[in-house]
């Protein structure tokens, strides 16, 4: 089911049945390594929060990303496949690539530069013939813009998404991605103008909680009917935050979310008291390089369920 209005969202919602105990996160990750020495101009038009008046040092973001590797093997195995010079962005696969049990799906994508990521083979070859997974090919429909888990913000306990749409993500985008990802319900909405991807204004905890950044939304009412349908447990971001990419994390265990060290340090005491009261600890890593990009951590993190 897909519905566009919070409070046909909520009924909805009330009447889905459980589907897993909350604290259902992925079983492993993978990550795309920096390759490129500058950032890309094309998906400049619509991220602002890409920072093209300064200098980007690719040996430094590759730096930090080999940190990030490190410091997320605490909670996952992680396999890191090289990065590609003509692909700057293919240090956040999870725009193009993303899974469901058993299933791999690969991304529509708005901009050409980041359509060459689609067809990676060695990505392709690796869920296929290695972990024997089916694969789901938006790249090679007509219709629908579908940036994956940018636009789309998954529940995995419930089995409920959440799509922002922007240029990056449209209705017929947000259709075949229910589908791809068999979710039980997908409650669309609009992005706050200037924003393009859900991940920057929202992350899902475990299905346990949820981080909210409510100026990122087009209408007050969607994030408000999210923290309902979270049980109230939302952390609330403001701007400021936002623009720190605190609402880019993730949790890859039950009890842990990572972000990078800009946005967690970010956070007042008493979010921090709050995560704490809900069993979350936060691990933080370096990443100001990459976040020249306009990205942060969880755009670089692709989940292997």
């Amino acid at each position: 089911m897909i519905t566009t209005a919070p409070a046909a969202f909520l009924a909805a919602c009330a009447a889905l049945p459980p589907l897993h105990e909350p604290g259902v996160t992925a079983r492993a990750a993978f990550l795309v390594a920096p390759a490129a020495n500058e950032l890309a101009a094309e998906s400049a038009c619509d991220n602002r929060y890409m920072r093209m008046d300064t200098r980007f040092d690719g040996v430094r973001a590759l730096a930090q990303h080999a940190a990030l590797a490190q410091a997320l093997r605490e909670d996952v195995p992680i396999v890191t496949f090289p990065g590609d010079a003509a692909t700057p962005d293919g240090m956040f696969p999870n725009n193009v690539f993303a899974t469901a049990p058993g299933r791999l799906v690969v991304a529509r994508m708005r901009h050409a530069v980041r359509q060459r990521e689609a067809s990676r083979g060695d990505i392709r070859a690796f869920f296929r013939d290695v972990l024997h997974y089916d694969e789901i090919d938006l790249s090679r429909g007509d219709r629908g813009i579908a940036e994956l888990t940018g636009s789309l913000v998954i529940d995995h306990a419930r089995g409920i998404g959440y799509c922002g749409l922007s240029e990056r993500c449209d209705m017929d985008g947000a259709r075949a991605m229910h589908d791809a990802f068999g979710l039980r319900l997908m409650f669309c909405f609009d992005l706050a103008s200037g924003e393009y991807h859900t991940n920057v204004v929202m992350a899902s905890l475990a299905g346990r909680a949820v981080i909210l950044a409510p100026d990122g939304f087009a209408d007050p009412e969607v994030p408000r009917a999210i923290a309902e349908a979270f049980g109230g447990r939302a952390l609330w971001l403001s701007p400021e935050q936002k623009r720190a990419y605190a609402a880019n994390a993730i949790a890859l265990s039950p009890n842990r979310i990572w972000m990078s060290a800009h946005a967690a340090a970010s956070l007042t005491d008493a979010q921090r008291t709050t995560l704490a009261d809900w069993s979350f600890v936060v691990g933080a890593v370096e990443l100001d390089e990459i976040e020249k990009a306009g990205g942060s951590l969880r755009c670089c993190v692709g989940e292997i369920f």
